[in-house]
């Protein structure tokens, strides 16, 4: 346009004759508008906006892992990654709260904060709350010794703060205790904690949920991150042993599917969805919801469209239908006690009837009494990990589910089914309103648009701990240099740097731990 400008300072006939052309151009451009927008409007007034090819999901591939494009997993170092120092700054005690996913996500933290402070991390406390009545604590749960283990080239742990002796005197040290605000940047854990940790030698951060920023700018950090969650966080043996033996007889008649039906009173009180629910039972939700979560104003018929309630079993069960999954498939419920009771269920169970959970299958001594605490928790992870598909019917915030769809892809890939609550939400209306027709082929669209469970980028509010993927993946041949797996003798390469530092005590000071925590 400046070039036109210029052209018509200097002579008139060139301007009428520029003049001319742009407005033929012009209107030649109007033209193809109007006729595209009266194509597009004719296709859209009488047809059938829809695209007219049928949806395919083939339940066959389903069963199998989804294709990994080259991808494979790795969380080991690929850069200079030093050993912890012989001295630290001091020690940090952290307590993590919440439910088992949110506990996983803060012990990661909680070994990342002691890195990056150069602290020496003493073992989790896990939070016995009113929800879970559980006092197993981490040594319950998870193999200490195998922690400790696998994270002795990243972190010094101990079980306690040691007591200090000097001029023949013994001296406790006391922790000090601070509030983390919520999802701190690395820079708080280097200025404010760090600078209390050298002043008082322990530092208490409390509670410790989400006080971590999720999305950190170096990739090594977050692989610490994954070696903490996917290799150093194993269950107690007797836990392992446990949900392997529900499996092999799961598996035993051929695939099955796991499913976190989260139809439960919390989460419904906490999405405000009640609508669906007799006078009493809102009246519960409400007084639960009054009682945990901050007042709010919520209308049913706007969460419901946006996606915001859980789906019910029935919807569920549609799903699958639709998808063309049959009545024998066998499904194992991963659940805390449904509310509304069994008219809720029984629409499920009429499509499918092969449900289990961990009691049906092993109704042993050990889980009816904690099927509700953290071992039943951890018997119901560690089953829907190994399960040929998984489906979350609310992957919501701080919710079981996450950390099962990071890990899932963290071990290999595996198929997971996650429907679009959003996009399905007025498919599922409409038929509420009798509209019938084409509901099957409906929902076949929105889950065609999901992800299985193969690589993907990650958007947010997608957490790092539901997708680390590319941080936490390796490919043989890549296109970028950042991409290139670690070499093969990493892990010699680790332990030679561990030695250099020369810390004779490391193995005897892992052996009294456990001893200790074990008595």
């Amino acid at each position: 346009m400046r070039r036109l400008g210029h052209h018509r300072l200097h002579g008139k006939a060139g301007g009428v004759g520029t003049k001319g052309m742009v407005a033929k151009l012009s209107i030649g451009v109007i033209v193809l508008l109007i006729c595209t927008l009266s194509l597009l409007f004719s296709f859209n007034i009488g047809g059938n906006p829809e695209p007219t090819r049928p949806s395919k999901i083939n339940v066959e591939e389903l069963w199998e892992s989804a294709d990994s494009g080259g991808w494979r997993p790795s969380s080991a170092p690929r850069s200079d990654w030093p050993p912890p120092t012989k001295e630290t700054n001091g020690y940090l005690r952290v307590r993590c709260n919440g439910g088992l996913n949110q506990q996983r996500s803060a012990i990661c933290n909680a070994v990342l904060a002691a890195r990056i402070m150069n602290a020496t991390l003493v073992l989790p406390e896990l939070d016995a709350n009113s929800f879970w009545h559980d006092a197993s604590g981490f040594q319950g749960i998870y193999d200490v010794e195998h922690f400790i283990e696998t994270l002795k080239y990243d972190v010094k742990i101990v079980g306690k703060i040691p007591d200090v002796h000097k001029n023949g005197k013994t001296k406790k040290i006391k922790a000090f205790q601070i509030r983390p605000p919520r999802d701190a940047p690395i820079d708080w854990y280097l200025t404010t904690a760090l600078k209390a940790m050298k002043e008082h030698s322990a530092i208490y951060l409390t509670p410790f949920s989400h006080r971590l920023a999720e999305e950190i700018d170096n990739p090594e950090y977050q692989r610490l991150r994954c070696r903490v969650n996917y290799h150093a966080l194993r269950f107690k043996p007797h836990i392992m042993k446990l949900s392997e033996s529900i499996v092999d007889k799961l598996r035993s008649q051929g695939h099955f599917m796991s499913i976190h039906l989260r139809f439960e009173m919390d989460m419904l009180a906490f999405a405000g969805c009640f609508d669906i629910f007799n006078p009493e039972e809102q009246k519960i939700l409400r007084k639960y919801r009054k009682e945990n979560f901050a007042e709010k104003r919520l209308i049913y018929n706007e969460r419901r469209a946006i996606g915001k309630c859980p789906l019910t079993p029935e919807e569920v069960g549609l799903i699958l239908r639709a998808m063309r999954f049959d009545n024998s498939t066998r499904i194992y419920l991963a659940a805390g006690e449904l509310f509304g009771g069994e008219r809720f269920m029984s629409p499920f169970r009429t499509l499918f009837p092969r449900l289990d959970n961990h009691s049906s299958v092993d109704p042993s001594e050990e889980l009816s009494a904690s099927s509700q605490g953290l071992i039943g928790s951890a018997v119901d992870y560690m089953v829907c990990l190994l399960s040929d598909i998984f489906m979350p019917t609310y992957d919501g915030p701080s919710n079981f589910a996450n950390n099962l769809l990071g890990h899932r892809l963290y071990y290999g890939f595996r198929t997971t089914i996650r429907p679009d609550r959003k996009a399905l939400a007025p498919i599922f209306i409409a038929r509420e309103k009798g509209k019938t027709a084409g509901f099957e082929e409906a929902v076949r669209r929105v889950m065609l648009q999901t992800n299985f469970g193969g690589p993907h980028k990650r958007v947010s509010p997608e957490s790092f701990y539901t997708n680390s993927w590319p941080e936490c993946f390796c490919q043989m041949n890549p296109k970028k240099s950042g991409d290139k797996c670690p070499p093969d003798n990493v892990v010699e390469i680790l332990e030679s740097r561990l030695e250099s530092v020369g810390d004779p005590d490391s193995t005897s000071q892992t052996n009294s731990t456990v001893a200790g925590l074990e008595r």
